[in-house]
């Protein structure tokens, strides 16, 4: 809150959305103090503390069918509430291992304090930007692990695609779309959200059985599902809106060119859905 400006500025702006007013200084502070406290569990959860938490689910038959089918399927979610936790009460309910989509490089601070704790080998993570990423991720799916992707930050080298948001049109990321399209399985929205305390409460539903992109409509149909998605993040936010935690300007986003080579995941994971190969 002192030091950390442009945070402060960007919790700032996103309040001011969500609630349709300036917010108070307090609830500035309570958007930090939330972000801390899932931070805190998340590392807790990794260094295999197993912290007492308490968590709620909300529409658990949907997970629990899937999973009782052997079914493998992708979770969309955000950068809001806590993604561990969620890896947590898959692995103790229904033995569900939980694999992450991620660009490592952007938290590298955070992965290195969860090495120090002996946590790494608890994170499952696929790496987002190597040639062989889709490839794992249906590796994993196909043995009825699951796999989750969030879909509401881009990264340098991103297709982006606009959709209205909290009032003004935000940029979303293409991948995550392009990766549910070319896995073929149900994606399922996905959301552990922090109400206080000890106190966490799980959101499912499902988003689709199968997100299709037609050959002929292809560019309406990304921008429909992008759209819908960032409907439904709306609607999380305004149920829990100090657990949303992308601390700049999002409406106004400043990214720095995409390097030349090697291509994006973006372009890699567009020929895979259109059947070419996943090679540069």
């Amino acid at each position: 809150m002192l030091f950390a400006r442009a945070g402060v500025r960007a919790s700032r702006l996103y309040l001011t959305r969500v609630f349709g007013r300036p917010p108070t200084w307090s609830e500035v502070f309570q958007h930090h103090f939330v972000f801390a406290s899932v931070l805190l569990d998340r590392a807790f959860v990794l260094s295999g503390r197993q912290p007492e938490l308490d968590i709620s689910e909300q529409n658990r038959a949907l997970v629990y069918s899937l999973a009782d089918q052997g079914r493998g399927c992708l979770l969309l979610g955000a950068h809001m509430g806590s993604f561990d936790v969620t890896r947590k009460v898959g692995q103790e309910h229904r033995r569900i291992e939980v694999n992450m989509m991620m660009y490592e490089e952007n938290a590298r601070k955070f992965n290195t304090v969860i090495e120090s704790i002996g946590g790494r080998n608890r994170m499952k993570v696929i790496r987002i930007g190597e040639v062989d990423s889709l490839i794992r991720a249906k590796d994993r799916l196909d043995r009825g692990e699951w796999v989750g992707i969030l879909a509401d930050r881009a990264v340098d080298s991103d297709r982006l695609i606009r959709a209205p948001f909290l009032g003004e049109t935000a940029t979303f990321p293409a991948g995550p779309f392009l990766v549910a399209s070319a896995l073929k399985v149900p994606v399922v929205m996905f959301f552990c959200l922090y109400l206080g305390g000890n106190r966490y409460k799980e959101h499912f539903e499902l988003f689709a059985e199968e997100i299709t992109l037609n050959r002929s409509t292809r560019e309406a149909d990304l921008q429909n599902w992008v759209r819908r998605y960032a409907e439904r993040l709306e609607h999380y936010c305004r149920l829990a809106p100090y657990n949303w935690f992308n601390f700049y300007d999002f409406w106004h986003p400043v990214l720095s060119p995409a390097k030349p080579a090697p291509r994006s995941d973006a372009e890699l994971l567009d020929g895979a859905v259109e059947g070419k190969s996943l090679h540069p």
